[in-house]
């Protein structure tokens, strides 16, 4: 009762002290009816408390999102489920169900009644143009009698998350070459060097399948030799985001630093699809992707990253050098200094590819004086260390300047002596 009276509205007090008001003009007036009117009036408010209060724990709640995963600038069905688990139907019920701000306004629903055991089901949209991981709820309900003499707010403690994850968009097939390796009882080597017929055998061991018998080896060794076990050839690779903050312009999602968000994305999921065993790389170093499902697991990592106050990449280069086997590298870079270049175009050598997205922060950020050289020698380090070279500017997506990748443009086999 306590909690109920601690509920009365403005409505509810006043009636309150209305009854009581007349209750005690009417024992000092001996006025018999005057007192039946202010018990009557006091009444109302006791046993509206009194009932909104038996309600208070008898109701359940669920929620469920439809997706629970989708792109910036895309639409999420949130639908809750509210069940009344009492005997006794529920009076006027307001519902306010918590978001953060980047998903829209707070949804508020009115229920006039749900009767006992009785299931009400509501659907909302939320959308937002950031990335990011959002926590829907608790949910708050408003339990009111009638009249509006009561108010008591049921707070849940169930919430859920939305992942907002950049906007990818579908990149056209591009050949890049690489190493490939594999597990098994084989080590890494190149497809171009050996292909899935040249197959070392190895001796013959306990419960091996007398059809994978090597009988030419076996000849030649004078024991029994069998063909090793065939292996799911996987290509390795590696993809470097820059994130640094004095690397970008531009604020909000048409910054610079969403854009290389976006492409990163866009790359990652694209190479992921085509077979790629991808590691996400940024200028703070490795970081960690689960082997099973990589595109989710590679979007979720990109949903929730941010900038960094790092000056320098030579944490995520020293990631790179040290990860080993990357048959190709994929950097989106903002802007760079030469020499910072210069360490990056190490990496590529050999038969490893690599491909520089240079984001044109000048686009952005126009008044940035001697940006446009910097950018022009970057591009030069890199082409002459045999990078192929995208260059992706303000306004313009991924999808448009990924064919550049193919390395036949004019930074990739020029006359600055890169061949990719």
């Amino acid at each position: 009762m306590r909690v109920g009276l601690r509920a009365l509205t403005s409505r509810g007090r006043s009636f309150l002290a209305s009854g009581l008001a007349a209750l005690l003009m009417a024992l000092l007036l001996g006025e018999h009816d005057l007192l039946r009117i202010g018990v009557l009036i006091v009444s109302l408010p006791l046993l509206a408390a009194l009932v909104v209060t038996r309600t208070r724990y008898r109701l359940s709640c669920a929620r469920r999102l439809d997706p629970p995963r989708t792109e910036v600038g895309g639409e999420a069905t949130v639908t809750l489920r509210l069940e009344n688990v009492t005997r006794l139907p529920t009076g006027l019920l307001l519902i306010e169900d918590t978001v953060p701000y980047a998903l829209g306004a707070r949804p508020r629903f009115v229920l006039d009644r749900v009767e006992s055991k009785g299931i009400r089901e509501i659907d909302y949209r939320v959308r937002s143009d950031l990335r990011g991981r959002f926590t829907i709820g608790p949910l708050s309900v408003r339990i009111t009698d009638p009249f509006g003499l009561v108010e008591l707010t049921r707070a849940f403690t169930i919430s859920d998350t939305l992942v907002v994850t950049p906007q990818v968009v579908a990149l056209p097939h591009v050949r890049l070459s690489g190493e490939w390796t594999g597990g098994g009882d084989s080590r890494t080597r190149s497809v171009a060097a050996a292909g899935d017929d040249d197959v070392a055998p190895r001796e013959y061991r306990q419960g091996d399948d007398l059809r994978r018998v090597h009988w030419r080896s076996t000849a030649r060794h004078g024991e029994l030799m069998v063909r090793r076990e065939e292996q799911q050839w996987q290509s390795r690779g590696a993809l470097l985001l820059d994130t640094r903050r004095h690397a970008h312009r531009g604020e909000g999602p048409r910054s610079s630093f969403e854009v290389a968000v976006s492409a990163a994305a866009s790359i990652g999921v694209h190479l992921a699809r085509e077979g790629l065993g991808l590691r996400l790389v940024t200028d703070q170093g490795a970081e960690h992707l689960t082997d099973t499902g990589l595109s989710w697991s590679l979007l979720d990592t990109l949903a929730v990253v941010r900038n960094s106050p790092l000056r320098s990449l030579e944490t995520g280069i020293t990631a790179l050098r040290q990860g080993g086997g990357d048959g190709l590298i994929v950097a989106v870079l903002g802007a760079m200094e030469p020499e910072e270049a210069r360490e990056l175009a190490r990496l590529r050598h050999g038969s490893v590819t690599g491909v520089a997205v240079l984001l044109d922060v000048e686009s952005w950020d126009v008044g940035d004086e001697g940006s446009a050289e910097r950018h022009e020698a970057v591009r030069a380090v890199l082409a002459g260390s045999g990078w192929r070279i995208v260059r992706l500017p303000a306004g313009s997506s991924i999808a448009s300047v990924w064919a550049e990748a193919a390395g036949k443009g004019r930074f990739a086999l020029g006359s600055m002596g890169g061949a990719a």
